[in-house]
């Protein structure tokens, strides 16, 4: 459990810019998601990255609890293999949904 938390922690804290802090509410008009289709493999990406970000997110609102496990994952490289996993399972559907960027 320790593990997975700070995994959720990590990519919280990684992904986040310095102007979005997950414990603020999201507006309910922010729509950051109205489409799996992307013009490139890199906006993809991007589009996979913000869903892990704001699940995790949405899950853990309390930033001092992602700040006391830092720690944790800082030091363990699996951490962050773990958080690319995650990422990675979203672009893959996101890569299915633009049919792998072939026209």
């Amino acid at each position: 459990m320790k593990k997975l938390l700070a995994i959720i922690a990590f990519v919280t804290v990684t992904s986040l810019s310095g102007h979005a802090i997950a414990s603020d509410p999201v507006p309910k008009s922010t729509d950051y998601m109205p489409s799996l289709i992307t013009a490139t493999p890199l906006e993809g990406r991007m589009l996979a990255i913000t869903i892990v970000r704001k699940t995790i997110g949405t899950i853990q609102r309390d930033s001092d609890a992602k700040q006391r496990i830092r720690k944790i994952y800082a030091e363990d490289p699996m951490m962050l293999m773990r958080a690319v996993e995650l990422v990675s399972m979203e672009f893959k559907i996101i890569a299915e949904a633009n049919n792998y960027w072939r026209k």
